[in-house]
């Protein structure tokens, strides 16, 4: 990768199991990751241990040093973790990849009133923010174990310039990026989350993922 090509990767919740997979992933693609956390320490002391090309540093700091920031947070700190980013995001891409799961159901499909997760962020961080979502289908484990994931990833946003770079980026961890139409239609990908939980559990799987047929060599951007 050239570096004009390279990039800095806020990953805010980089702690957590699909954030650490993503920074290892966007790593050793070459990019430069800052994990962030609410606890700077812990961010630092956790990035050690996901090798070179990774860092840590408080939500904000994270926010404010990198290009594009990826939000991988729990849907119960999603609004709290936004407004402690807000500031730092401004003029920026967001990427949010949460999922609006409501334990102990997170099997069954419980979208929000406002429709979903990415709405409400960008609601919440207004017009300066370009808010694209991706990422809810990308199993973990696979991330962790094989380095990306089979299957393809579905890319939303308003934006599409902002979007066609998280189409590029989704390359990296997973089998392809694919534009998916504007944000409202999140709302699909969100609610395909709890559809793969089920699948996972029912057959006893780890990471079921899913793939989109009859694309053949489409510009997929």
């Amino acid at each position: 990768m050239s570096d004009s090509l390279k990039m800095i990767i806020g990953i805010i919740g980089g702690t957590g199991e699909l954030g650490s997979g993503l920074a290892k992933a966007w790593a050793r693609a070459g990019h430069h990751v800052v994990i962030g956390s609410r606890s700077r320490d812990k961010a630092i002391g956790f990035a050690e241990t996901l090798g070179p090309g990774v860092t840590g540093a408080d939500n904000a700091e994270a926010a404010r040093a990198a290009d594009i920031i990826v939000l991988t947070v729990p849907f119960s700190n999603h609004a709290a973790t936004i407004a402690e980013i807000r500031d730092a995001v401004q003029g920026k891409i967001v990427v949010d990849a949460t999922v609006p799961l409501v334990p102990p159901k997170v099997s069954l499909v419980q979208l929000p009133a406002a429709g979903s997760a990415a709405q409400i962020a960008q609601g919440l961080l207004g017009d300066g923010v370009r808010v694209v979502s991706a990422f809810h289908n990308v199993g973990a484990a696979k991330l962790h174990a094989f380095g990306r994931a089979e299957c393809d990833v579905l890319v939303f946003g308003d934006d599409k310039e902002a979007r066609n770079k998280v189409v590029e980026l989704a390359g990296a961890v997973a089998t392809r990026g694919i534009a998916g139409g504007s944000l409202a239609n999140s709302a699909a990908a969100e609610a395909l989350t709890s559809v793969l939980i089920w699948i996972n559990r029912h057959y006893k799987v780890a990471g079921a993922g899913i793939a989109i047929t009859g694309l053949g060599d489409a510009n997929l951007a």
